[in-house]
């Protein structure tokens, strides 16, 4: 499932500005005039580097720079959401809440600030604090579809399944091809017993992103329930291939399977076929980390 922390592209996108003096500063002897427009500058050149590190998933790297540059620009809000947005991806979430607000507190108007202080909430499992974040941010981008997907989770990990739905529903409103809701509109249904209803979003998913290991994992296990046991154990097969991790029932309940899904995977992945699929998968990655702890550290 997408989370609302890939923020680090927005700051190349839409660039981190220098500001220009204020008229205020005018009455600031002139060396320290420059002095501060060149901290300020190499804060900015080092918040650059820091988002180039983090496009490339180098977040360690990454956020000494960030760190840097807030204190060299500590007045441009486009630092700390980059700071916030790495300390989120590297799930140091209390230093990332405390970064978005500092940006949030410079630039009020910033909805991605929002989103991504309901990702900081959610992740803490403070669900509501994340509804009302991932709210603000929809009053400021009312047609963001992942912000409407990230809403539609919280409401989901509220049990407020209806409330839910709507969200996703909506997000694929403004992105037909938005596969992650539609996914989620399947896992709704399956739970309220609308098995065929979860066929079809499970499908209509597959068939927007047929590397998609989720809604195909899901869509055989539906239809193995259903009787089609050939079928369901081929797509099954074939999910667990694309991403093993989709094997595993704890992952899966992290990514909002519920108790009727579960206990119909449970019984899907120990089949036989299945659990070949899975071994065969696992012996190349085996024999690779053999290879890698003979290379010297």
């Amino acid at each position: 499932m997408p989370k609302r922390i890939g923020l680090i592209s927005l700051l190349v996108v839409c660039g981190l500005c220098i500001p220009q003096p204020s008229n205020a500063q005018a009455l600031v002897p002139h060396t320290l005039q420059l002095d501060a427009a060149k901290l300020e500058q190499q804060g900015l050149g080092l918040a650059k580097e820091a988002a180039q590190l983090a496009q490339f998933q180098q977040y360690e790297l990454a956020l000494p720079r960030a760190r840097l540059a807030s204190q060299l620009a500590p007045k441009n809000d486009k630092v700390w959401f980059l700071l916030g947005g790495l300390y989120l991806q590297s799930k140091k979430l209390d230093q990332s809440i405390n970064a978005l607000k500092k940006a949030q507190s410079l630039n009020a108007k910033n909805g991605d600030v929002q989103f991504a202080l309901g990702s900081a909430y959610f992740q803490q499992q403070k669900y509501q604090e994340a509804v009302n974040y991932y709210q603000q941010g929809l009053r400021l981008k009312p047609n963001d579809p992942e912000g409407l997907f990230d809403l539609g989770n919280a409401y989901y990990m509220q049990s407020k399944l209806p409330d839910a739905l709507i969200q996703y529903k909506k997000a694929v409103s403004f992105n037909k091809k938005f596969w992650p809701a539609i996914n989620n509109v399947g896992l709704i249904l399956y739970e309220q017993g609308d098995i065929q209803g979860a066929i079809k979003q499970w499908q209509d998913a597959v068939g927007m992103e047929k590397q998609a290991a989720e809604p195909l994992l899901a869509l055989a296990v539906a239809l193995y329930a259903k009787g089609d046991q050939r079928q369901a154990l081929a797509m099954g097969q074939a999910a667990v291939r694309i991403d093993e991790r989709y094997a595993d029932l704890d992952f899966l309940k992290q990514n909002l399977w519920g108790t009727r899904l579960l206990s119909d995977t449970k019984k899907f992945l120990e089949l036989p076929g299945i659990q070949a699929a899975l071994q065969q998968r696992e012996e190349p990655s085996n024999s690779t980390t053999t290879r890698q702890r003979m290379i010297p550290q």
